[in-house]
């Protein structure tokens, strides 16, 4: 049975009112937000009834998500001068499986884990630089994107690069997309910034 806090965190990502649930499961908002706060344990058919209502919400929410919205604006990058074990660090720091490479300030590719762990298994692989393995640049949408559109983009690539006005503001991950469709909070812990040379 799904946590009591994650129905409200659920109800919270789609928008819907306490006093809506409320009313579609045939309960007052007080009964609701009690179950919420864990302060009473409702019955097994209730919880069934506002994970359905929650369930037939998400459908109809998920195609008015917009990249803005699923993003983590946290744009973290490495740099492409910087020595790859280095970059394997801020991978692993980060908890990433890719990032973004900028030079100047300018992206021009990404870097995946499996590629760092490639690189660094050859000889001289602790002398190379992150320019040496460059992989291709992750597609660029802009913070309007619709999520069904993302939805068919990060099925042929691990992230995608969120622009506002032209401008890298955020990255999607599929994680973030499945997140933002299930409703479940987007909020995430600070970042390191980016790794310079």
């Amino acid at each position: 049975m799904e946590s009591l806090a994650e129905i409200r965190r659920r109800r919270l990502g789609l928008g819907i009112s306490l006093g809506e649930l409320a009313r579609a499961v045939g309960r007052s908002d007080a009964t609701i937000s009690r179950i919420e706060r864990g302060q009473i344990r409702p019955s097994y058919d209730l919880v069934r009834r506002i994970l359905e209502y929650l369930e037939a919400h998400e459908g109809v929410a998920a195609p008015h998500l917009r990249a803005r919205e699923v993003m983590n604006p946290q744009l973290v990058t490495v740099d492409a001068a910087t020595q790859l074990a280095q970059a394997a660090q801020l991978l692993e720091r980060g908890g990433y499986s890719q990032l973004p490479v900028t030079d100047g300030g300018r992206l021009i590719g990404s870097l995946s884990e499996s590629t760092v762990l490639k690189a660094l298994a050859s000889p001289n692989g602790r002398r190379t630089r992150v320019r040496d393995v460059l992989e291709g640049l992750f597609p660029q949408v802009d913070e309007e994107c619709p999520a069904d559109l993302l939805a068919t983009i990060l099925t042929r690539y691990p992230a995608a690069v969120v622009l506002r006005r032209g401008e890298p503001v955020g990255i999607v991950t599929k994680i973030d997309l499945i997140r933002g469709l299930r409703g479940t909070s987007l909020r995430r812990a600070p970042t390191a910034a980016g790794l310079a040379a």
